[in-house]
């Protein structure tokens, strides 16, 4: 309510007409943000293994941007900013998804027309099943969306001025500015590390790394405490004492009860999602998509079973699926994409890969799938439901601003279009510049090594299943089990370094409230900055041959 009462007083005001809110160029810059911002999250997600809401740096941008060019409009830049944060997901799917095919072969070939064809599929499903489900979270269930709110609250407090840019470009430049001495010069060091913990060569350090702050702020105490409470666990109990005790013969089978207890926790989470918050709602969320209960104002969709035979077509022509898995992927993504809208409407987080693989399971009861094409098949659900948590996002920004949702939708196409192509190109380029991704290298791709090992197979299955059955009872519970789960699985030096960031955020938001908007602002130019230089530093050891 507040948030609408101070739009009717913005300087930039609302626009009643569709084409002043979709204009050709919210189009052409959000395609162009879109790219920028796709490639730096490629490289977040790869490095860091998380993937923030991009939300509110793009809100900044669209607005810095349309300000400028003059003649703009709330939902203008409402739309152009839902464009542009389309992309970074869809690059956030194929990142948690698609390493694994070189984790489990590194010689392996997949070719780029194939992952763009993977990435377009989620885009094409992402958008059409979560605008069927928009007015069922959106405006009946009215569920947070905190990012969503976060970004009109931006835009609405856009007649300030231009000093929310300034604090983005500013600490974005101070991140591009460290990291290209970290990483290109080697001035700064990557970890400041300890000795090793108790004999074990246990390894604890903490990553310099502004990105993982700004993630760690972002994120905020909550999920951030538990994200840590899971890493000290692991890190500094279940390993270390678990060798010493002889649970374990050494810290090789620790570390793989360890990482396979974290991939359970995070699949009994999906599960449970699914559970408690998608089948006992089920005609009310996928009943528009079937004519029922559709309003007037909705689109009409009863076209869509043609677009969904030719998602089937492409994946089945110009992927190394093949027919049945195809249809069984695009089929589960109405359910994926419900799960992933209430669980970022509830908490914030889109597991995206954990969907990813529960497809891939389900699949596996019909058939035995290729080894690539499984990977494939994870990719496209990954990136439909991370296409989904963004959408709804933004329709919940765009609820509080009177945007139209059909807008949003086209350009949310664009964007993921957009993203598409880029994301897939940067993925190549990291994957030569560094050479190999997974555990002990710089990309370490948490989310991929969890797929990888679904598909490969598990280290420890009997882990597994504790962590399986314990997140999904600890979901139940209200207990936010998804980030313990991050927690457990991931390297402590980087969840430390975010680690640093939740608690920046805890201490400013008791002690100097006022500061928490601005300091919100600079993590995500610190994301920004590092991605965006990990990006171009990449590209430069391919073309100059320093790989």
């Amino acid at each position: 309510m507040e948030s609408q009462q101070r739009a009717s007083t913005s300087r930039l005001g609302y626009a009643t007409s569709f084409r002043q809110q979709l204009t050709i160029r919210s189009l052409i810059l959000g395609g162009l943000g879109s790219a920028v911002v796709s490639a730096s999250s490629v490289y977040a997600a790869l490095r860091m293994g998380a993937l923030p809401w991009p939300t509110i740096f793009v809100a900044i941008l669209s607005m810095a941007v349309l300000t400028a060019l003059r003649r703009t409009n709330l939902n203008e830049i409402n739309v152009t900013h839902t464009a542009m944060s389309a992309g970074p997901l869809i690059a956030g799917g194929l990142a948690f998804t698609i390493p694994g095919i070189w984790m489990v072969n590194k010689d392996a070939q997949v070719s780029y027309l194939s992952l763009v064809m993977v990435a377009l599929a989620g885009t094409v499903l992402g958008c059409i099943f979560t605008y069927t489900i928009r007015r069922h979270f959106i405006e009946k269930e009215r569920l947070p969306y905190p990012m969503g709110v976060a970004s009109s609250e931006v835009l609405l407090a856009g007649d300030e001025g231009g000093s929310k840019a300034r604090v983005v470009f500013s600490t974005l430049g101070l991140a591009a500015l460290f990291v290209a001495v970290r990483d290109w010069f080697h001035k700064i060091p990557t970890l400041i590390s300890s000795a090793w913990l108790a004999g074990h060569n246990i390894f604890v350090g903490i990553w310099l790394s502004p990105m993982a702050v700004g993630i760690g702020y972002i994120i905020g105490p909550l999920y951030m405490g538990t994200w840590l409470l899971g890493g000290a666990f692991a890190t500094f109990f279940l390993v270390p004492v678990g060798v010493a005790l002889h649970w374990f013969t050494d810290v090789a089978a620790a570390t793989a009860f360890k990482n396979s207890l974290g991939f359970g926790l995070m699949m009994g989470c999906g599960i449970g999602v699914l559970v408690k918050g998608i089948i006992p709602k089920a005609r009310e969320i996928f009943g528009p998509m079937l004519g029922i209960g559709r309003e007037k104002g909705d689109l009409d969709l009863r076209w869509t079973p043609l677009v969904f035979a030719l998602v089937a077509f492409a994946l089945t022509a110009f992927t190394e699926m093949r027919l049945v898995p195809s249809i069984i992927t695009i089929l589960s993504c109405y359910v994926t994409t419900a799960m992933a809208a209430t669980l970022t409407g509830q908490t914030g987080i889109d597991p995206m890969e954990v969907f990813g693989v529960l497809v891939l399971l389900l699949v596996k009861l019909f058939m035995a799938p290729g080894q690539t094409e499984a990977f494939l098949i994870a990719g496209v659900v990954a990136c439909a439901a991370g296409l989904a948590g963004d959408m709804l996002q933004d329709f919940k920004s765009g609820y509080i601003l009177h945007t139209d949702p059909k807008a949003q939708i086209i350009g949310e196409f664009v964007g993921g279009i957009t993203g598409s192509f880029v994301a897939v190109a940067v993925l190549f380029v990291l994957h030569r510049a560094y050479g190999a991704m997974g555990p002990g290298t710089q990309l370490v791709a948490p989310q991929a090594s969890f797929v990888a090992a679904m598909v490969s197979g598990l280290p420890n299955p009997s882990a597994f299943i504790v962590g399986l059955v314990a997140g999904f009872g600890l979901y139940l519970l209200n207990v936010p089990v998804m980030t313990i789960g991050i927690g457990v699985y991931l390297p402590f030096f980087i969840s430390a370094a975010a680690g640093v960031g939740g608690l920046v955020k805890f201490v400013i938001t008791r002690t100097r409230p006022k500061w928490d908007e601005k300091l919100t602002l600079a993590a995500s130019g610190f994301m920004g900055g590092e991605g965006v230089t990990g990006v171009i530093i990449a590209f430069i050891r391919v073309l100059t041959g320093t790989v």
